[in-house]
């Protein structure tokens, strides 16, 4: 069933707006009599849930674990009769991106719900919390200051980050009718997902078809690689790749950070079996989704 991903600044109260939806959702199944929907349950995952400590996201090696554990725990508890509730910092739209890869390849529907409280007033709630000692504190100001600065903001125009629902701070709570329409259907006709060519898993692959899925994407990444060498000292650009473009951000990109992306794009599609035509336009576009 359902995945939702929350996402906001560092103590934008995501985990407030997670508790409100997850009261919603358990009250709405209680009253439920259509059995599609009173058989359904409500899973929050968070860092708390996983076991973390908010100095994980010191050390670029620790948040990537960190991410790996959220992105397992989702994972694990996909399926059709659980609601999840992904209450995590989710501020990288490429890991946004691979968990709605993981919605449509079980065929369930996502949304995100982005915390709209601004970066001055998080700061505020931050610092309250980090002198309040009997609570569950704030996050360690050099951290808060750096997740604030690496935050990539939902884009409802992007199909990974739609639909999107906005929670401004002075709510009083999320639009609950309108997240429960969208992702589980009005009554008596159920939210239906059609899987796409992308997340189809099929029972074998091709026998070329890793070989193919190796070589495509290396190809591009050192057509990328070398227009950048060919434009040193130019920020961002467009890189012509076939009929597509690679949109280059601002900051200048090394090969480890393109070969990162080159690995998670392989691990999502090695059992995929896409058509090999599609293999080219799917990862210009995956690096353009992770990139901005």
């Amino acid at each position: 069933m359902p995945l939702i991903l929350i996402s906001g600044y560092p103590s934008s109260g995501k985990t407030y707006r997670s508790n409100q939806l997850v009261e919603f959702f358990d009250a709405k199944i209680k009253a439920a009599f259509e059995p599609r929907i009173s058989r359904l349950s409500v899973v929050h995952i968070n860092d708390q849930t996983l076991g973390l400590n908010r100095d994980v996201y010191r050390e670029a090696r620790s948040e990537k674990d960190a991410r790996a554990a959220e992105y397992s725990a989702v994972k694990r508890v996909l399926g059709r009769d659980t609601i999840i509730i992904a209450d995590g910092p989710n501020y990288i739209k490429g890991f946004r991106y691979q968990l709605y890869c993981e919605a449509k390849a079980v065929q369930t529907p996502s949304c995100v719900v982005h915390v709209g409280t601004p970066p001055e007033k998080c700061k505020e709630i931050n610092e309250k919390l980090l002198d309040d000692k009997d609570r569950d504190g704030g996050y360690p100001r050099d951290i808060f200051e750096n997740l604030v600065f690496r935050y990539e903001e939902p884009n409802g125009m992007t199909r990974w980050d739609s639909p999107l629902f906005t929670v401004p701070f002075d709510d009083t709570a999320p639009p609950y009718e309108e997240i429960w329409k969208a992702l589980i259907g009005t009554e008596g006709e159920m939210k239906k997902v059609k899987p796409n060519q992308a997340t189809v898993m099929k029972p074998t692959v091709e026998p070329d078809y890793l070989y193919e899925l190796d070589k495509i994407t290396q190809d591009i990444i050192n057509a990328v690689i070398g227009w950048q060498k060919e434009h040193t000292g130019e920020v961002g650009g467009q890189v012509p790749i076939g009929d597509k473009l690679v949109e280059l951000p601002t900051s200048p990109v090394a090969l480890p950070q393109f070969q990162r992306i080159r690995r998670q794009f392989i691990s999502l599609n090695r059992q995929h079996n896409l058509p090999k035509a599609r293999v080219h336009d799917l990862f210009v576009e995956y690096i353009n989704s992770s990139f901005g």
